[in-house]
């Protein structure tokens, strides 16, 4: 890059600059920017923010009031699996909760694409919550529960579905969608859809027949299986990975559907999905803080709690957060190798700030 090129600058009473349209100074979004191989002094206008930034040689800045740029993964709670009938065939597995992710190019949910980084005002208060996971049905033919919703500021990642369960009580929609019970949508027609640009549905069960499988919940990163003619298990959907934190981490698989005659109950998907059951076998829960779904229980018995959700925010080392009324099993940790920080939510709904 070269040197600031312009014809007009001004300067109003906050020290922020104005720009004027016919201006020679280069223009980037912020992933154009980031691209640029970059030395300390260079100066763009970057159209993502509408702010001037300088590059200070190790992250780019902005003039006037400056924003903190919020790399992100926020997962919501996952839904819980569906409780079958006593003496028969069962529930479906819960879906995934939502999985929204803006860090470097990573996909979100839904084989979306990365989404767009926050930028937050230094010395605001910004509300951020991290939700609850369905809880396991403990009842016969009990739905599923959808998970919880997790956000920061206007960001906000929905819960996953809750499960359907034996004859027609089908699943629910979410972020990622609840896995349909036994015999119960032979038509062929999705019930637990998942949401654009945060997760996939749950499978659909389209058998009668014996080994009576239910459907596994939808994952971040794919559908739930299906429970077909035949089937003996009907996996969760597989969840998706981040570096966001420096390592790889994967999250947000749906749980497994349940069977009742024979076999074992189907695995949850890859990134914590719970396990489904098998006649007095028990279904387990999807895994805490990764929003997974629970798996799916047959003759009667409780199903697998939804994983509750995370929040994850990167952001450069020159810049402190601040929290109150969340729960952190991190908080403004150094990432070896890089200029940033991160700080991961386990829990609670509060706010945070920087400095």
């Amino acid at each position: 890059m070269s040197e600031l090129k312009t014809n007009k600058i001004q300067t109003n009473d906050t020290n922020n600059v104005a720009i004027d349209d016919a201006l020679g100074l280069k223009s980037y979004d912020t992933t154009a920017r980031d691209a640029l191989t970059s030395v300390a002094g260079d100066t763009i206008y970057n159209t993502t923010t509408t702010k001037v930034e300088y590059y200070d040689g190790s992250s780019w800045q902005q003039t006037g009031d400056p924003k903190v740029e919020i790399s992100y993964l926020i997962i919501a709670g996952g839904g819980s699996g569906g409780s079958g009938a006593a003496n028969t065939s069962g529930g479906g597995g819960g879906g995934a909760g939502g999985y929204i992710n803006s860090y470097a190019s990573e996909a979100s949910g839904g084989n979306s694409s990365t989404a767009e980084k926050l930028y937050l005002t230094k010395s605001t208060n910004y509300a951020v919550s991290v939700g609850a996971g369905g809880t396991g049905g403990t009842t016969n033919t009990s739905l599923g529960t959808t998970g919880n919703d997790s956000y920061v500021a206007s960001v906000r990642a929905y819960g996953g579905g809750g499960a359907g369960t034996v004859s027609n009580q089908k699943a629910k929609k979410g972020g990622s969608g609840g896995g349909d019970g036994a015999y119960t949508n032979v038509g062929n027609v999705v019930v637990g859809t998942g949401l654009d640009f945060q997760g996939f549905r749950g499978g659909i069960t389209t058998t009668t027949a014996s080994p009576y499988p239910a459907s596994g919940g939808g994952g971040a990163g794919a559908v739930g299986t299906d429970a077909s003619s035949g089937s003996s298990t009907a996996v969760g959907g597989a969840g998706l990975s981040s570096s966001i934190t420096g390592s790889a981490v994967t999250r947000a698989g749906g749980g497994g559907g349940s069977i009742y005659t024979s076999g074992s109950g189907a695995a949850g998907g890859s990134g914590g999905g719970g396990t489904g059951g098998r006649g007095n076998l028990a279904a387990t829960a999807g895994t805490a803080n990764t929003g997974s779904g629970g798996g799916g229980s047959a003759n009667g018995n409780a199903s697998g709690a939804g994983g509750s959700g995370v929040v994850i925010l990167r952001y450069p080392n020159t810049f402190t957060l601040a929290q109150s009324g969340l729960t952190t099993s991190n908080i403004n940790t150094a990432i070896g190798g890089t200029s940033d920080k991160y700080t991961t939510i386990t829990g609670g709904t509060g706010t945070v700030s920087f400095s």
